[in-house]
């Protein structure tokens, strides 16, 4: 049985690591964690211009009860991110305008949720970037004690609070705070080469030459005709 417990000043990532990595976009992170981190695609964020990047403050709950969510704002510090599981699938509407509110005041940059959210025309307005699995007007209780900064699974991602969440319109990624530099240095060499295979691209060159496509075509059998010698 899960154990009760919020644990507080838990390790954070360097600051200015933090700020190098928000350069990046998810599917960059992605890729240079090595197709690692990627949370499910059903978290989908509330405006599709929401950005945020900080260390994770995570927290477990049983479905439709979001006490423990009050309760990890306490232990929160500015550039934090709440990561919110459930301790079975949940969609009721766990956090909204008035939590918003608070967790701000407390520095909190963004919310992931693997449950619902509400309130979210002001939670847009209020520019507060949340990923949800859903959004829904069901409200919930504050009666079951859960867990605040434990490893917890979010979307089918093990997350560590003090790891690094990366969240815009692509999904969410989580980089481990141990491998947050080596990451960085990855995301910026792969960007770099997309830089060049973008010119390349826009001068005209195409994909199948660029990539070297052609012969994999050849492999796999595929014939050019010309569709006045077409046969189905």
């Amino acid at each position: 049985m899960r154990r009760p417990i919020i644990v507080t000043e838990v390790p954070r990532p360097e600051a200015a690591l933090v700020e190098q990595l928000a350069a990046y976009g998810v599917a960059t992170v992605h890729e240079a964690l090595g197709k690692e981190g990627l949370l499910q695609p059903y978290l989908r964020p509330i405006y599709p211009e929401a950005h945020v990047v900080g260390s994770a403050v995570t927290v477990l709950c049983p479905p439709g009860d979001n006490l423990m969510v009050h309760a990890a704002i306490e232990v929160c510090q500015p550039g934090d991110v709440l990561v919110v599981a459930t301790e079975a699938p949940s969609t009721d509407g766990m956090f909204g305008e008035l939590l918003a509110t608070s967790a701000r005041a407390h520095g909190v940059v963004g919310l992931v949720i693997d449950a619902g959210v509400r309130d979210v025309e002001t939670l847009s307005a209020m520019r507060f970037p949340v990923w949800s699995r859903a959004i829904s007007a069901r409200g919930t209780v504050k009666e079951t004690a859960g867990a605040v900064n434990i490893p917890v699974v979010c979307a089918g991602a093990l997350i560590r609070p003090g790891d690094v969440i990366l969240g815009d319109a692509d999904g969410v990624v989580c980089v481990p705070r141990q491998a947050l530099a080596q990451t960085i240095a990855q995301a910026a060499a792969r960007t770099a080469k997309e830089n060049v295979t973008r010119e390349r691209l826009a001068a005209g060159e195409l994909g199948l030459d660029l990539y070297g496509l052609r012969s994999k075509l050849k492999a796999l059998g595929v014939e050019y005709v010309r569709y006045d010698e077409w046969e189905e």
